[in-house]
C-alpha cells in the first residue's frame, strides 16, 4: 500500500508541475536552464575526480574492513574520545564537498558504526576544509577564519554527541545486534587492507588537491594582476586584489594565463593527477597480488550498490538547487535580492535565514566565499555570514535527500535541524562580538 501511495505522489506532483508551472514566464524558462547548467557543471566537476573515487572507498569500506574494527572504534559503546576523534579527524583529512562525502559515510555507517560518530564524520568533511577555512581568513579576515575553524571543529563533536543522544534507544538496539552477529572468519592481515585504503583515500585527495591560493593573472591586454584566488565559475576567475575588500570577477574570455605563486603546495597540485596515477598504479598492483578475483567482483558490486543508492537522488537534488537557487552569479527562480535583504544586521530572524539558505544551497568546494562576499556588498551582517559559513558547506539540498535515503526521514531532520540551530546561535554570539 505504501508503495502505491508513493507512486501516486510522484504521478501528482508530475501532473501538478506540469499543470501548474508557468513554462511561459522568462524567470521560469531562465531557472529551468540553470538547474540544467548546475548539473552538467557537477558532472564536468565532481563525479569522476570525486564521486567514482568516495564509491570506491564506500565499496571497499563495506566488503573489506570488518564490521568488529568499525564497531570497536567508531561503534556506539566505544571511547567517546577514539570514536568522535577518528570520525571528525578522518572526515577532516578529506576535505571533500557535501555531496562527496555521503557514499564514505554510508559506508561506515552501514559498517556498523555510531550515530554520533558517524555524524560528526559527516559534518567535517566538508565543514572542516583546511585550504577554505585559510582562505576564509585572508579574505574575510582572521576572525572569520579563526571563528569558522573553531565552529566546525566543535559543531562535529556537539552535533555527532547531540545526535547520539536523541537516538539512543535506536542506536542501543542497533549496536546490540551487531554484537551478537555471528564472528567471520579470519581474514586479511589488517595491513593488507588498510593500505588498498589508504592508498584509495590518496588518490582521491591527490586528484582533488586545491588550487593555490596565490595567483598571478596575464589578461589578454597584458596586463598582470597579482591576487588571491577567491573561487571560480564556469565562466569567470574570482580574485581579491590586495587593494581591495572585495571580490572582483576575470571573466576566463579575458585571461591569457594564469600562474601560481611558486610554493611545495603549488608544486603538488601541478602535479596532482601524476601523483594520483603512481597511488592508482600501487592500488592496483597490490589488489591483483593481494586479492582474488571473487574478492574484486565483491568490491565491484558493493561500489555500484552504493552508486544506484546515492546518485539518483544527488542529481536530483542538485537539479532542484539549480531550479531554486542557480549556480554563484547566476540568478534562478528564487532572486538573490531575497536572500541578501533577509540577512542584513545582526538579528535572529537574519542568522536564521543565512543558516537555512546555506543549508539549502548547494556549494562546490570555495564557492562560499564568493558568494559571501556578494551577500555581504549588499549588506549581510558578519553574524549571518558566519553563520551561513558553518551550515553552508556541510549541508545542501542534494545532500538532505541521499542522508534522508540512508538515515531516515526523523533522523535527517534532526541533523538538518541541529546544524541550522548551532549555525544560528554561532552567528548571533559572533556579531554580537564583532
Amino acid at each position: 500500500m505504501k508503495r502505491e501511495l508513493r507512486i501516486f505522489a510522484i504521478i501528482a506532483g508530475v501532473f501538478l508541475f506540469a499543470y501548474l508551472v508557468p513554462f511561459s514566464s522568462s524567470t521560469v524558462r531562465s531557472a529551468i536552464m540553470e538547474a540544467f547548467y548546475m548539473v552538467q557543471e557537477y558532472a564536468q566537476q565532481h563525479v569522476l575526480l570525486c564521486l567514482v573515487p568516495a564509491f570506491f572507498i564506500a565499496g571497499a569500506i563495506a566488503v573489506f574492513i570488518s564490521q568488529a574494527s568499525v564497531i570497536k572504534y567508531l561503534g556506539g559503546n566505544a571511547r567517546k574520545v577514539v570514536a568522535y576523534g577518528v570520525g571528525s579527524i578522518s572526515g577532516a583529512i578529506l576535505a571533500v564537498c557535501s555531496c562527496t562525502i555521503l557514499p564514505l559515510f554510508a559506508g561506515i555507517y552501514k559498517r556498523g558504526a555510531g550515530l554520533g560518530p558517524a555524524i560528526a564524520f559527516l559534518y567535517s568533511g566538508p565543514a572542516i576544509n583546511i585550504l577554505a577555512i585559510i582562505l576564509t581568513g585572508r579574505i574575510l579576515g582572521f576572525e572569520f577564519g579563526l571563528a569558522r575553524a573553531l565552529g566546525a571543529i566543535f559543531f562535529a563533536v556537539v552535533i555527532g554527541l547531540a545526535m547520539q543522544f536523541l537516538f539512543r534507544k535506536e542506536e542501543a538496539k542497533k549496536q546490540a545486534a551487531a554484537m551478537v552477529a555471528p564472528i567471520p572468519e579470519e581474514g586479511k592481515p589488517i595491513w593488507k587492507i588498510a593500505i588498498p585504503v589508504a592508498l584509495m583515500v590518496l588518490v582521491l585527495v591527490s586528484a582533488n588537491w586545491g588550487k593555490p591560493g596565490s595567483l598571478s593573472v596575464v589578461t589578454t591586454t597584458g596586463e598582470t594582476i597579482i591576487a588571491t584566488r577567491a573561487g571560480e565559475t564556469s565562466e569567470a576567475v574570482l580574485v581579491k586584489l590586495p587593494e581591495s575588500d572585495s571580490i572582483t570577477t576575470i571573466e576566463k574570455s579575458e585571461i591569457e594565463s594564469i600562474e601560481y605563486a611558486r610554493s611545495f603546495y603549488t608544486s603538488i597540485y601541478n602535479s596532482r593527477f601524476y601523483i594520483a596515477g603512481v597511488w592508482l598504479l600501487i592500488l592496483s598492483v597490490l589488489m591483483i597480488c593481494w586479492y582474488s578475483k571473487d574478492e574484486g567482483k565483491e568490491w565491484g558490486g558493493s561500489t555500484w550498490s552504493y552508486a544506484k543508492l546515492i546518485l539518483p537522488y544527488l542529481f536530483g537534488g542538485v537539479l532542484i538547487a539549480g531550479f531554486l537557487l542557480g549556480r554563484p552569479g547566476h540568478t534562478a527562480l528564487i532572486p538573490p535580492e531575497w536572500i541578501s535583504g533577509a540577512v542584513g544586521g545582526n538579528s535572529w530572524m537574519s542568522n536564521f535565514v543565512a543558516s537555512l539558505a546555506g543549508a539549502l544551497m548547494y556549494f562546490a568546494t570555495l564557492t562560499e566565499l564568493p558568494i559571501l562576499q556578494g551577500l555581504m556588498g549588499s549588506g549581510m551582517g558578519d553574524g549571518p555570514a558566519l553563520a551561513l559559513l558553518l551550515a553552508g558547506p556541510a549541508l545542501s539540498l542534494p545532500n538532505m535527500l541521499v542522508i534522508r535515503k540512508v538515515l531516515g526521514t526523523k533522523k535527517t531532520l534532526a541533523y538538518v535541524a541541529l546544524v541550522v540551530i548551532a549555525a544560528t546561535l554561532t552567528g548571533k554570539l559572533f556579531g554580537s562580538l564583532a
